[in-house]
């Protein structure tokens, strides 16, 4: 039998046991995806107490995605205003967030995505100052330089691999690197980059 996908999602408590939730209430967190669900652990559900915004905000901004961009970039990067940021996957939800952060706080900030529609949307919508589609770049390591012709202060890690391998060399002194994700070694049985980063 088949079983609904779960995902981040905002449901409403239709009959609630726990006491922490009534019916009427509105939850955001970790649900899956049907009309009923009967949910018997809600540690992964928070009540939704601002009504005042669009529930699905609560599924971006407000919810793990935000959360995510937030913590990763203030408290695992502490951006100083000034500083250079690189955001690989800069058009997914988390990547297009810590990029608004980075301008927010000052810093130039250039992202890498797979399309020009993404390129596009991120220079024109999110505001990066620069991004490039990697998959037209012949080799990484020349595009980074091209774009931070100084080094890198911050990386917010969403790729890995020959990404990853390229940003190393053009870090800069006491810069911070955030790894959110390694979407591009997933599916690998054996991963690749990172192989001459040690002693760089």
């Amino acid at each position: 039998m088949l079983q609904p996908i779960e995902g981040l999602g905002v449901a409403k408590v239709v009959d609630s046991t726990h006491s922490n939730f009534k019916k009427g209430d509105l939850v955001w967190g970790w649900t899956k995806w049907e009309e009923y669900s009967i949910i018997n652990d809600p540690q992964m559900l928070f009540k939704i107490e601002d009504t005042e915004v669009p529930l699905s905000y609560y599924t971006g901004i407000l919810g793990m995605p935000g959360l995510t961009a937030y913590v990763g970039f203030y408290d695992i990067c502490a951006p100083k205003k000034g500083e250079y940021v690189f955001v690989s996957a800069a058009s997914g939800a988390v990547g297009q967030l810590v990029g608004q952060f980075a301008k927010l706080s000052g810093c130039y900030v250039v992202g890498s995505a797979g399309t020009k529609e993404k390129v596009d949307l991120l220079k024109s919508k999110f505001g990066f100052d620069e991004a490039f589609n990697y998959k037209e770049e012949q080799d990484l390591d020349a595009a980074l330089k091209r774009y931070f012709p100084d080094g890198i202060d911050i990386y917010f890690e969403n790729v890995g691999g020959k990404m990853l391998e390229a940003v190393l060399s053009n870090m800069r002194l006491n810069g911070r690197i955030s790894v959110c994700g390694m979407i591009s070694q997933y599916n690998l049985e054996q991963g690749d980059g990172v192989n001459e980063a040690i002693g760089r």
